[in-house]
C-alpha cells in the first residue's frame, strides 16, 4: 500500500514541479492530424513513470525488475522522441528489443516468444495511437492497470498487485492535470511504456495463473479494439498506417462534436463495462467464449453508430 502511496505522491510532486517550468518543456503544437488548438507540455508520461519506478525501487521484487528496465529503457528512449525526434526503425527496433528481453527473462521461448514479442510490441504502439484526447489513456491507464492490481490481489499475488497499482496511482495523479481542458499532455514518455506495461505484465500475471490469458485483453480492449479496426480500415484502403490521422473512432467522435470531456466520461463508462466483464470471465471461465462474443457485439455496435453517424454528417449516406 505504501508503494502505491509512493507512486501517486511522487507522479503528483514530478508535474507540479514541471508545469512550473513550463517555458523550458517540449510542446505539442496543434496541427491538422490534432484534436486540441492550443500548444500543450507533452510531459505527462515524466510524472508517471516516476511513480513507477518509486513503486518498483520500493517493492525490489526480481519477477518484476524485467519490466520496470524494460518500461523505464522506453521511457527514457521516448522522451528523446519527445524532444528531439527520432527515426521511427530506431523506436521501432527498441520496442522489439525490449519486448523480447523482458519475455525471454519471464521464460518464454520458441513460438510463444515471438508470438508474445509481437503482442507486446503491438500493444505498445497502440496504447501510443489512443493517446490523443484529454483523460483518454490516463482514463484507460486508471482502470486498466486497477483491473489487473484488483485481479492480481484476489489471486492471492499481492507484490503483482501493488506494482499494477503503481502505474494506475501514478496515472489517476496524472488526470489531475490531464482531465479536460488538459495542462499537459501524456506524450510517448508516457504512453509507450504504459501500453509495454500492460502487455508484459498481462503476460506475466497469465503464466503464474493469477489470471486467464484472455482477462487482460478484454480489460484493456478498448484501446485494442479501437486501433486494431482502424488500422485494418487504413490498410484496407492502401493509407500509409504509420502516419499520422484523425480516424479513430474516438478522434471521430470528437469530430462529430463531443467534447474531450464528454468523450473521456463516455470513454471511462465504455472502460468500466469492460474491466466488469473480465472479471465475469475471471469467476466464470467456462463462459468465455459468450462474454467474448458479448464485448465484441457491443463494439460493433458502437463502430456502427459512430460509422453511421460519421455517413450522415458527410452526406455519405
Amino acid at each position: 500500500m505504501l508503494a502505491v502511496l509512493a507512486a501517486f505522491a511522487a507522479s503528483w510532486l514530478t508535474l507540479g514541479g514541471l508545469l512550473k517550468r513550463r517555458h523550458v518543456l517540449p510542446m505539442d503544437h496543434p496541427n491538422a492530424r490534432s484534436l486540441h488548438a492550443t500548444p500543450t507540455p507533452r510531459i505527462g508520461g515524466l510524472g508517471i513513470m516516476a511513480g513507477v519506478i518509486v513503486a518498483g525501487l520500493w517493492l525490489a521484487d526480481a519477477a518484476l525488475l524485467p519490466i520496470l528496465l524494460g518500461a523505464t529503457a522506453l521511457a527514457g528512449l521516448s522522451l528523446a522522441d519527445d524532444v528531439r525526434g527520432l527515426p521511427v526503425y530506431v523506436r521501432f527496433l527498441a520496442h522489439f528489443v525490449a519486448a523480447a528481453a523482458c519475455l525471454l527473462t519471464l521464460g518464454l521461448s520458441g513460438w510463444s516468444l515471438l508470438a508474445g514479442t509481437l503482442a507486446v510490441v503491438w500493444m505498445t504502439n497502440l496504447y501510443n495511437f489512443m493517446d490523443g484526447a484529454d483523460g483518454l489513456a490516463g482514463g484507460m491507464a486508471v482502470i486498466g492497470f486497477g483491473a489487473l492490481a484488483l485481479a492480481a490481489w484476489l489471486g492471492d499475488a499481492p507484490v503483482l498487485a501493488a506494482f499494477c497499482a503503481a502505474p494506475a496511482a501514478a496515472a489517476l495523479a496524472f488526470l489531475r492535470f490531464n482531465f479536460p481542458p488538459a495542462r499537459l499532455f501524456m506524450g510517448d514518455a508516457g504512453s509507450i511504456p504504459l501500453g509495454f506495461m500492460a502487455a508484459t505484465l498481462g503476460i506475466l500475471g497469465a503464466r503464474q495463473g493469477v489470471w486467464p490469458w484472455a482477462f487482460p485483453l478484454i480489460v484493456f480492449s478498448p484501446f485494442i479494439v479501437d486501433a486494431t479496426a482502424t488500422l485494418a480500415r487504413r490498410a484496407s484502403r492502401g493509407e500509409k498506417v504509420w502516419r499520422a490521422h484523425r480516424s479513430h473512432y474516438y478522434q471521430r467522435v470528437v469530430l462529430l462534436g463531443a467534447s474531450h470531456r464528454q468523450l473521456a466520461v463516455a470513454a471511462w463508462g465504455l472502460m468500466l463495462a469492460m474491466a466488469a466483464l473480465g472479471f465475469l470471465l475471471r469467476s466464470f471461465p467456462q463462459q468465455a467464449t459468450a462474454l467474448l462474443i458479448l464485448s465484441a457485439a457491443i463494439y460493433l455496435l458502437i463502430f456502427f453508430a459512430i460509422d453511421r453517424r460519421w455517413r450522415l454528417a458527410r452526406n455519405e449516406v
